[in-house]
């Protein structure tokens, strides 16, 4: 067993070779912009958007064709109009990220709205653990810090191959989640549900070499992680929706309802109420979704790519 899976809330000694200089001068970039004022950290992320906009080329087409799929009732117009504000939301979330990791929250906790905590208290009066699903929204990491404020969060995550960056994550996300698993490292994962722990997951990624099934997204079908099916069954653990985002200068955090006889015996039904799940989330904040991801990469046998 690694060492990461005996000692989730231990990252390892970070490496610290010449090769790995270039990663941690951008790291240091990052930290600094963690610590500028927020008004400042806003109006400097959407301008990094839009120049993102203007030269992230194959990104921006995949965001392009993922809100075609998606929103196929709006016009031309109305799409472009989210694909830019999903790039200034973009760069504002790259602060967002940083700040959570390196600088502080205090902006984000005068604001925030918190919904629903009392459905995982009553889930926890059972002894039952939560799996707090949630998507890849810019939001992500300054809401699970805001959350791990009212609950002992875990989270899982995908290794980084970079490992200056993978040392960086993991021990930004220790200063507020209880544990961090790789997507790897089920077994500790499931032990902490079968204890009663809450852990954060984002199924909604095409994730080649894993177990996946195609189920809708917005009524195209998506390679789909069947991972929240198997933690629920192996574990008896609840699956709660996580919403999130931001609203003008505000925060907004709920809880949704758990998912009622979840898991049934259909893995592939279970996914698409997943997914039906995340979609709804998009649908209260689709500019702040990262459609940069190639959700559709990978379609059922008959069907070409659409990033072609």
């Amino acid at each position: 067993m690694s060492k990461a899976v005996e000692s989730p809330t231990s990252p390892a000694s970070p490496p610290l070779g010449p090769a790995h200089w270039p990663m941690w001068l951008a790291l240091g970039v990052m930290c600094a912009g963690a610590r500028l004022p927020w008004p400042v950290q806003r109006g400097l992320g959407r301008l990094i958007g839009a120049v993102a906009l203007r030269v992230a080329g194959t990104r921006r087409r995949a965001a392009q064709v993922n809100l075609a799929l998606c929103f196929p009732e709006k016009t031309p117009a109305e799409r472009e109009r989210l694909l830019r504000e999903s790039f200034h939301d973009f760069g504002i979330g790259l602060f967002e990220f940083a700040r959570a990791w390196w600088g502080s929250d205090a902006p984000m906790r005068r604001t925030v709205r918190i919904e629903g905590l009392e459905r995982l208290d009553a889930i926890r009066a059972q002894g039952r653990g939560v799996l707090m699903v949630s998507g890849h929204f810019m939001t992500l990491e300054i809401c699970g810090r805001l959350m791990c404020e009212q609950l002992p969060l875990a989270g899982m995550y995908r290794r980084h191959r970079s490992p200056v960056m993978e040392w960086a994550v993991k021990r930004g996300r220790l200063r507020y989640a209880t544990a961090m698993f790789t997507n790897e490292e089920v077994r500790p994962a499931i032990r902490h549900l079968k204890q009663g722990g809450f852990l954060w997951y984002a199924p909604d990624q095409d994730m080649r070499g894993k177990d996946t099934v195609f189920a809708p997204f917005f009524g195209v079908p998506a390679a789909t992680i069947t991972a929240t099916h198997q933690f629920s069954r192996l574990s008896g653990c609840a699956v709660v929706p996580f919403f999130h985002r931001r609203e003008g200068g505000d925060y907004i955090l709920r809880v949704g309802e758990p998912l009622a006889d979840f898991p049934s015996a259909d893995v592939a039904i279970d996914s698409a109420r997943v997914n039906s799940s995340i979609e709804a989330m998009v649908r209260e904040a689709p500019t702040q979704y990262l459609w940069i991801h190639r959700r559709f990469k990978r379609r059922p046998p008959g069907l070409a790519s659409p990033y072609a």
